[in-house]
């Protein structure tokens, strides 16, 4: 279960390792020559290509690049004193086959105690911050159970023990609606029955569904998957194969144990959601400095415009219904919702979205942000705590939410963001809510960190030559 995240970290486990080896070796070397003579630093750095196979070799077989979360500081260590043992006779004994004569004794004894040391402090260092991550909930999954039978069980005995993978037991859900509805199982509340599971997952922030049923039961859970799809909600299944139309099929093994066969319309890859993620941290840094730059300038405007706050702030819905406070600068009259209701008529959009070209609630500083898009510079804020991202969806109300169809659900599957596939074709030409939509869903199937790279210079393109703005 989500083994690309699992492959990710060891990857970055592994990156993190070679450089603490290589900064041992190179800090060996300049304390040694404090007090021994040595030749040049690159007459030992040969022992590198060398020093790396090795170490990540006998580290991986002692189990420290899997569930290091679970173990002590005092397991680490040996674990770790014995891959290093392993890693240093082996090492010893090929500098003495091809450079006994050279290479420093001394070097190689200081080299060997710095990176063991660095190594259990670093080993140790991941173990907590990934264990402090863990307590606050930061980075997890919600997971809805279908199932309260031992196989429904027994994967989330899996997901207890595995708690490092950030998976989450929202609760579960009884299949059998001919028995009396379950309380809890193992400790987690039963939602409802299976025919609730719709209902339940627009009503609550759920990531994905899994289905822990017998085989006799398998045609049952089929008739949800095209409502699960259109919730852009991912499937995971702990039973045999189903041939249904998902955009993505991932087979793959939980624990190595159960087989499981994942149905998902977004993309999972740990690797292109981490660069997001970090495009999405560069970005925001950039932009909150625009913002500390312009802020003096834009506030003042705004306060002599028209009275009320400097910044509005409206709850907004994200990934899955997470719900949020979605920042601007105020471009409206402090009553501006108030009279909403008196304006609906005018609505130019069709479907779940208002939008009216001449808004009156816009002030005349308001007009001007809006069409530089200045009032969306609070919004990096939004992107750098996590909330939002630099491309996206736009983020809706919890009002419009409540309207949607289920297939327009999908693009509430993943974090908004300041900018997206609706932004740059061209807004003021598209008055149907299900066209916004169906930019939302391509953005979706078709992500990759190129297409974010791709929007982000179209919306500057946008930006500076105004174009669909409003």
């Amino acid at each position: 279960m989500l083994r690309e995240q699992a492959k990710l970290l060891n990857r970055l486990a592994m990156v993190l390792d070679l450089v603490v080896l290589t900064f041992s070796l190179i800090l060996a070397y300049y304390l040694v020559s404090l007090y021994t003579p040595l030749s040049h630093l690159n007459s030992y750095l040969w022992t590198l290509p060398l020093i790396s196979p090795l170490w990540l070799f006998f580290i991986h077989r002692h189990k420290l690049y899997s569930s290091i979360r679970r173990l002590g500081p005092i397991d680490i260590s040996l674990n770790l004193l014995n891959a290093q043992i392993k890693a240093s006779l082996i090492l010893g004994f090929l500098i003495w086959i091809f450079d006994k004569n050279h290479y420093s004794r001394s070097l190689f004894i200081v080299f060997i105690s710095l990176s063991f040391l660095f190594l259990i402090v670093e080993k140790i260092a991941i173990s907590k911050i990934l264990s402090v991550t863990r307590k606050k909930n930061l980075n997890t999954r919600n997971l809805l159970i279908v199932g309260t039978r031992e196989k429904a069980k027994k994967f989330q005995r899996l997901m207890e023990v595995h708690t490092g993978w950030g998976l989450k037991t929202f609760g579960f859900l009884q299949a059998i609606e001919d028995e009396p509805l379950l309380e809890t199982v193992r400790g987690h509340q039963v939602l409802g029955y299976a025919s609730d599971l719709v209902s339940i997952c627009k009503k609550n922030p759920i990531d994905e569904v899994v289905f822990c049923l017998p085989k006799n039961m398998v045609i049952d859970a089929e008739k949800h998957f095209i409502d699960l799809e259109e919730l852009g909600i991912t499937v995971r299944m702990v039973i045999d194969y189903y041939d249904v139309r998902y955009t993505r099929k991932t087979l793959d093994l939980f624990h190595d144990d159960l087989p499981i066969l994942t149905f998902h319309s977004k993309c999972l890859d740990a690797q292109q959601l981490l660069l997001k993620r970090l495009l999405d941290i560069c970005g925001a840094i950039v932009g909150l400095h625009i913002l500390l730059l312009l802020l003096p300038v834009i506030a003042i405007a705004i306060k002599k415009d028209s009275p009320g706050p400097l910044f509005f702030g409206q709850e907004r819905i994200g990934k899955s219904g997470r719900r949020f406070k979605c920042w601007k600068f105020r471009s409206m009259f402090i009553d501006a919702e108030e009279k909403k209701a008196e304006l609906l008529a005018q609505n130019e959009m069709k479907g779940a979205i208002f939008k009216i070209k001449n808004d009156p609630r816009i002030t005349k500083v308001g007009s001007f942000l809006r069409k530089s898009s200045l009032d969306e510079l609070p919004q990096f804020w939004n992107v750098f705590r996590g909330d939002m991202s630099l491309v996206g969806t736009r983020p809706p109300t919890p009002a419009e939410v409540e309207e949607y169809e289920n297939w327009h659900r999908r693009r509430i599957s993943i974090k908004p963001g300041i900018t997206g596939m609706w932004q740059v074709s061209g807004r003021n030409q598209i008055d149907n809510f299900d066209d916004i939509v169906r930019l939302d869903i391509a953005y979706i199937d078709n992500w990759n960190i190129w297409l974010d790279i791709k929007i982000l210079l179209q919306t500057i393109k946008v930006i500076f030559v105004r174009e669909g703005s409003y």
